[in-house]
């Protein structure tokens, strides 16, 4: 299920960096937010097709918690997918404005449109046996671990693929937008972003050893989706366009035996 969940983000983030106009992303968040379909043949057959696409996996996921945890969680799943396509939408008036954000600006947008708190959230229904209301009002706050962890995920990724996102037509990633701030280089700016990567490791460190309502393997969840991140996008974009270094490193990772002697 949360294979699903990530293949639909990026599906739908393409949507509205690349496919969908202007009118038809603000329509395709309408829907979102409304979590309505009634009016879904207002939008072209393949956006339509991910909206539908989003809706049907979401209630699959609602159903099963439902059965085996007996919480109905849709309320929750579709709000984080609508805040998700809100910074989507967000980031699109950006680029099509011309708009240049502050660093600040970029990663509060940023650590939501990273769709980390959606992966998150769906990490939680899937491993956590009993769900609360308490964990729950903890997670709709975005809680430190899981900024953290979002902005890692954000940095990591614009290390490694800004340049040819750009090139492609995107807005300014966290290293442009530290350099049309403060006028430093390009290595200038990557030596400031891999420091604040440094510390936010700090803050995760820190705040697994802190008191929360979330069991082990929610927790841990976190700091892997960062490390995943970072093994992902330590050699260029490792994501959307592998070369033989990514290949070679999860290769190694995950299938090549590790020797005893």
């Amino acid at each position: 299920m949360a294979t699903k969940i990530i293949c639909l983000i990026t599906t739908i983030d393409d949507v509205y960096d690349l496919y969908g106009t202007m009118e038809e992303i603000e329509l395709f968040t309408d829907f979102v937010d409304r979590w309505d379909i009634n009016e879904i043949d207002k939008l072209p057959q393949n956006i339509k097709t991910c909206l539908l696409a989003m809706y049907n996996t979401s209630n699959e996921i609602g159903y099963w918690t439902l059965k085996e945890r007996r919480f109905n969680i849709i309320p929750y799943l579709s709000e984080a997918w609508a805040d998700l396509c809100k910074a989507y939408l967000k980031e699109a008036k950006w680029y099509y404005g011309g708009y240049k954000p502050t660093l600040e600006e970029y990663l509060e947008n940023a650590k939501v449109s990273i769709a980390a708190p959606l992966m998150l959230l769906c990490s939680y229904f899937l491993t956590t046996d009993k769900i609360t209301k308490e964990a729950l009002d903890h997670l709709d706050e975005l809680p430190s671990i899981m900024r953290s962890a979002s902005l890692l995920l954000r940095l990591a990724n614009d290390l490694g693929t800004s340049s040819d996102e750009l090139a492609r037509g995107d807005i300014l990633k966290a290293v442009q937008c530290y350099m049309n701030e403060t006028g430093a280089s390009e290595e200038v700016a990557r030596e400031y972003i891999n420091n604040l990567v440094h510390e936010i490791w700090k803050k995760i460190n820190r705040d697994m050893l802190n008191h929360c309502p979330f069991s082990e393997p929610f927790l841990s969840a976190n700091p892997n989706i960062a490390r995943t991140a970072q093994c992902f996008y330590q050699y260029g974009d490792g994501h959307g366009v592998p070369d033989s270094w990514t290949k070679d490193h999860l290769i190694s990772l995950l299938v090549q035996p590790i020797a005893l002697n």
